[in-house]
């Protein structure tokens, strides 16, 4: 059976790149289930600028310009269908896999399996998704509607371990399965560096010095700090910022923990995060992330009369964050003033999906709080999450020993799912980095021929 075809790299960070008439039939495409959408994989939906918005500081309460990359727009609502596609389209190209051959398998949280579920659809591959059995209940239902299978494991977002022990004991060495394996298979590296790293500079340039102060991003599986990678090659004093639960303080200090942050904070060092680029970790509770979702959802009348946010800014926020894209804003803020930033520097983040999964979560909230959330409320929370970031809980991992902290983490994990240490160990070299990097075009030229053959 003949593979649907997609973008390469070059084409996902470029649109442009695509033939006028493809990019035409890509941009007017409304059915959700045309293969046509494989070429909607970008930060670009109209094919030519980034789909980001820069924060009112009204409520951020910092003067440098705290951009956010908005995720919500790419098929299936999320930027993680970018990485379940490279890995996937590698896989065609250098390994002979075809529909029919074998079920692809996306272990997550939600938004990778989500990815998964809906690549899979569209290439035509049986889908099976491996998570946790208490993530957010429209996660389920978008996999289920998108034709993918289930395969649950005890627990939350901070039991993912368990999501890949399951993975690797069931279906990582069984022929009939391939594994989409987020958190070690280097497209997913490759996406974020290549993808969401061009347009996080390409951003960066419409605003103040044109220049990035700070990437920052929670880490789940780590792929979106790979970003910050292609900041620091043009931008070598840039700082990376990795955000974590404080519920979940693995990187910070090896700490173990629930919390509710779905989409980050799996309890390890991944094996696809760069350790060598991330300068700082930082702490954000989880709780902030779930009120400052409400605000940002429901309070648009509160950041308008109570902190004097302009009326169409407000109003711009509604429906484009989950409580992930909320704690890197929380981060955002807080490196800004970590770094005291001025008006002319740019910190930059990223939101992962939008709101559209996580109504039961905030019913959740509510239900927490025990009674109706008010405005008086959701003027405290605002006030509180965003102009009340701290730079508290702030870890500084730039030395050698703070690299060799993480990296015998790392180690410690992976080697238990059968990487060789030395594998492990050239991860210490910035060249392992830059030579999976540097595979890119070769990658492209290999997709190219298999879609015009």
């Amino acid at each position: 059976m003949s593979i649907v075809p997609g973008p390469t790299y070059a084409e996902m960070r470029s649109p442009v790149l695509l033939p006028r008439p493809l990019r035409e039939q890509v941009v007017n495409v409304e059915d959700e289930f045309d293969p046509l959408n494989l070429f909607r994989i970008t930060w670009k939906p109209d094919g030519a600028a980034v789909h980001h918005i820069v924060l009112p500081p009204q409520l951020t309460g910092v003067a440098c310009k705290v951009i956010v990359l908005l995720g919500d727009h790419f098929p299936s609502g999320s930027h993680k269908v970018g990485p379940a596609y490279a890995t996937l389209a590698e896989a065609e190209a250098f390994e002979g896999l075809r529909p029919g051959q074998k079920t692809i398998v996306g272990p997550s949280t939600g938004n990778f399996g989500i990815g998964t579920a809906y690549v899979a659809r569209l290439k035509g591959y049986r889908a099976l998704v491996v998570m946790p059995d208490d993530m957010s209940d429209e996660r389920y239902e978008r996999i289920r509607r998108y034709g993918g299978e289930l395969d649950l494991t005890p627990g939350t977002e901070s039991d993912v371990i368990l999501t890949l022990e399951r993975t690797h004991d069931h279906y990582m060495r069984r022929p009939e399965y391939k594994v989409l394996a987020q958190f070690e298979l280097l497209p997913n590296y490759r996406f974020h560096r290549h993808v969401t790293g061009n347009a996080v500079l390409e951003v960066a340039r419409q605003y103040g010095n044109g220049r990035v102060a700070a990437f920052v991003s929670a880490p789940g599986s780590a792929g979106t700090l790979a970003a910050g990678d292609e900041v620091k090659h043009h931008f070598p004093d840039a700082v990376v910022v990795a955000a974590e639960p404080r519920q979940c303080p693995t990187l910070f200090n090896g700490g173990q923990g629930v919390h509710r942050i779905e989409g980050i904070g799996d309890k390890m060092v991944t094996l696809i995060h760069n350790v060598l680029t991330t300068d700082y970790v930082m702490l954000v509770h989880d709780e902030e992330t779930l009120r400052g979702t409400k605000v940002l959802q429901d309070g648009t009348e509160v950041l308008v009369d109570a902190l004097g946010v302009p009326r169409d800014q407000a109003e711009a926020l509604c429906g484009h964050f989950g409580p992930s894209g909320v704690c890197n804003i929380i981060g955002a803020i807080k490196t800004a003033k970590l770094l005291g930033l001025g008006p002319d520097d740019n910190v930059v983040t990223v939101a992962t999906d939008g709101f559209d999964r996580y109504p039961s979560v905030m019913r959740d909230l509510e239900a927490r709080w025990g009674r109706a959330i008010t405005a008086d409320d959701l003027e405290m929370w605002a006030k509180a999450t965003f102009l009340g970031a701290t730079t508290h809980e702030v870890l500084d991992v730039r030395s050698a020993e703070a690299k060799q902290r993480l990296h015998k983490m790392k180690k410690a994990l992976w080697t238990r799912f059968g990487y060789d240490e030395a594998y492990l160990d050239r991860m210490m070299t910035l060249d392992f980095w830059e030579e999976e990097y540097a595979r890119i075009p070769e990658i492209d030229t290999a997709i190219t021929a298999l879609r015009d053959g």
